[in-house]
């Protein structure tokens, strides 16, 4: 059996076992991972059904999750925005949202890791004592920080001294909407005689 052959026979596999799935079901599932609101027409094309009978289908599922007819009340609904269905979260429950993404999001950094992170930028690469020479603290427990955020990573080990030179990522260039590092502001003028600890970086 060739190629297309088996093509054929899958698709039609697929189709039978689709047949067996109730159609809310269906348009459920693929509601579930739009990122985009859908049409009524793209849905039928995506469950192989008439526009008539979608149709019905999404009436079926609005009339449930908002709870009609006794049933339980959903924290989401699915709404029509912009000619077609998205599952949306319910206004009521939009601060819930709210405080989770907040408690989601990540830390802000600390001063002396904002700090740690400059030098690397401007440094690269560069070593944790030669950061320690320049910041004159310890900074051990920064380097770890950066490192689990993603934000600066081991570049290679220095041959001789065994040293680990650490670089940015394209995540911090992302963070700061930047291509490259080379478009970092001059520091000079940042600094009190223009050059300490940064004569040879971008100062």
């Amino acid at each position: 059996m060739g190629d297309g052959q088996e093509a054929v026979v899958a698709a039609r596999e697929a189709a039978a076992a689709r047949a067996t799935i109730p159609i809310d079901r269906q348009l459920e599932a693929i509601l579930m991972i739009a990122d985009q609101p859908l049409s009524l027409v793209m849905l039928a094309a995506a469950v192989g059904a008439p526009v008539p009978a979608v149709r019905q289908a999404i009436e079926r599922l609005v009339a449930d999750f908002d709870g009609e007819d006794g049933g339980i009340r959903r924290g989401f609904e699915l709404r029509e925005v912009g000619g077609g269905w998205r599952f949306y979260v319910r206004a009521d429950l939009d601060p819930v949202v709210e405080q989770f993404v907040e408690a989601e999001r990540p830390a802000r950094l600390s001063q002396a890791a904002l700090e740690t992170l400059a030098v690397v930028a401007y440094k690269q690469p560069i070593t944790r004592s030669q950061i320690a020479s320049i910041r004159a603290v310890n900074v051990d427990g920064v380097v770890r920080t950066l490192v689990a955020r993603g934000l600066i990573a081991e570049s290679f080990t220095d041959a001789e001294t065994g040293a680990i030179n650490y670089v940015t990522t394209d995540l911090l260039l992302q963070q700061l909407g930047i291509n490259s590092v080379d478009e970092l502001p001059l520091i000079s003028p940042l600094l009190e005689d223009g050059s300490e600890g940064f004569g040879d970086g971008r100062a």
